[in-house]
């Protein structure tokens, strides 16, 4: 079943206010797993010399973890996330709107999106497989949060999938195919200024118990 907009459900209150945000109840092996393989598929793009894939990688990886930081901050504040993921869906909750596994597979979605285009993209082939990449993710977001198991919540009646493609999915593949283009040197501003960012922030704000 998909779900295309948020509901305002009492339900969906109820079981944001539940969630336990980096708690161990449901952790397992499955963890170390997915870390093995997203370590195997980065050490093997350094093996391979495959720099702009790594760029691409952690370009949208960075991307993802500012809006991550952004969403939580926006439900300490007015008491809701834009997005959260449910306790049932886990084994861990890094912040209120993204698990353990859904991180995971964001480290690889922009080595995903990148190895996709042609060896030589031309920017049309760069827009064009960023507006495809966005389409793909919030389609299946929206079959995410429709799932019994709530693996999305989404609690405001104006967020779903049009605003997840719009704000979220269009500038995460916007980095991922992009970024590689630029300079050597545009890349490792881009890089460094992003996770530094993401690094002063967690380190801020987890601290003092906003996110």
């Amino acid at each position: 079943m998909l779900r295309f907009w948020g509901d305002g459900s009492q339900t969906a209150k109820d079981l944001v206010g539940a969630i336990q945000v980096r708690s161990t109840d449901n952790f397992n092996w499955t963890f170390i797993f997915i870390l093995a393989v997203v370590f195997y598929v980065y050490w093997t793009e350094v093996r391979n010399g495959n720099r702009k894939a790594i760029v691409a990688g952690f370009s949208l990886y960075g991307v993802h973890w500012l809006y991550e930081i952004g969403n939580a901050v926006i439900g300490h504040v007015t008491g809701y996330p834009l997005w959260s993921v449910s306790n049932a869906s886990t084994t861990f909750i890094l912040l209120i709107g993204v698990s353990w596994e859904l991180s995971m597979m964001f480290s690889l979605a922009g080595i995903i999106s990148y190895k996709m285009l042609p060896d030589q993209p031309t920017r049309k082939d760069r827009a064009v497989g960023m507006i495809s990449m966005a389409l793909l993710f919030a389609l299946f977001e929206s079959f995410l949060a429709g799932t019994s198991n709530h693996s999305f919540i989404w609690v405001y009646r104006w967020w779903g999938v049009l605003p997840v493609f719009v704000t979220t999915y269009v500038p995460f593949f916007l980095a991922s195919n992009f970024v590689p283009a630029m300079t050597e040197k545009n890349q490792n501003r881009f890089l460094a200024c992003i996770w530094g960012l993401v690094a002063l922030l967690l380190v801020t704000l987890i601290p003092a118990g906003v996110i």
